[in-house]
């Protein structure tokens, strides 16, 4: 298999493994759905790590399997495509990507995907696709422009240009920084975190904060109201309050 997901104290690592690049052929796109399905219903997957290894996250599509495609293949597959990413997207858990080397075209769509993104020094992010004839087409122009703004996303997008990770930090296409060799560890340790937090909590979080991006402000303070409400039924949220009057804050153990 070329994705493989791995689960240990509550955080899943979905890895990447086709080397030497991670081309995200059709069959890893697929894999890559599935094992996110997987992770968004298994209740010992609290938080998810998106890793590609110590070398490169991935390089993008396949190119000589996308050469070998007509209009009317792509027609038909790129609907796949989307859904496979967005399945990522939709993981109603923490996701954090854990960015070395090479996250270009589809790789990079991959990391923005996630909630947060951690880079090494050593990565280069892009979306190359305008020098190939074509634009992203597995969320980049969609998923860019809201996290960095549409002028910096069409200055990648327009020129194909790559980025390294001191310029990613600052047009916020990453949130963190790391030596390379610390990527996945300090990714591990934002997810083990989270993985110890109120779960139903996390995810009223996550689809408040962004299902209110996608309509106007009156629309996601009534998603934000009927989530908050809900999680005085839940025991994560009797547990939190209990203890922050008993014990004072940050000691809540949530089930």
């Amino acid at each position: 298999m070329t994705v493989h997901l791995e689960v240990a104290e509550g955080v899943g690592t979905i890895r990447l493994d086709r080397p030497p690049m991670n081309a995200l052929d059709i069959a890893t796109q697929d894999r890559l759905k599935e094992l996110a399905e997987e992770a968004t219903r298994r209740d010992d997957v609290r938080a998810v790590i998106l890793y590609g290894g110590e070398k490169v996250f991935a390089a993008g599509a396949d190119i000589k399997e996308m050469q070998a495609m007509d209009h009317a293949a792509m027609v038909a597959r790129s609907r796949a495509l989307q859904d496979s990413f967005s399945a990522v997207a939709r993981i109603p858990k923490p996701v954090v990507a854990a960015v070395t080397g090479y996250a270009l075209g589809g790789g990079c769509e991959l990391a923005l995907c996630a909630d947060y993104r951690i880079a090494g020094e050593n990565a280069k992010l892009g979306q190359p696709e305008i020098l190939l004839g074509v634009i992203p087409g597995a969320g980049g122009t969609q998923r860019l422009a809201r996290l960095i703004g549409p002028s910096k996303a069409k200055d990648l997008i327009f020129t194909g240009r790559m980025v390294k990770a001191d310029e990613a930090l600052t047009l916020g296409l990453v949130d963190r920084v790391v030596p390379a060799d610390e990527v996945y560890s300090a990714a591990h340790e934002w997810a083990a975190r989270l993985a110890r937090g109120p779960a139903i909590a996390l995810r009223a979080a996550k689809e408040s904060i962004d299902a209110g991006l996608e309509t106007d402000l009156e629309t996601g303070l009534a998603i934000e109201r009927n989530w908050f409400a809900g999680l005085f039924a839940t025991e994560d949220r009797e547990r939190g309050m209990r203890s922050f009057v008993e014990e004072g804050p940050g000691k809540a153990k949530f089930v």
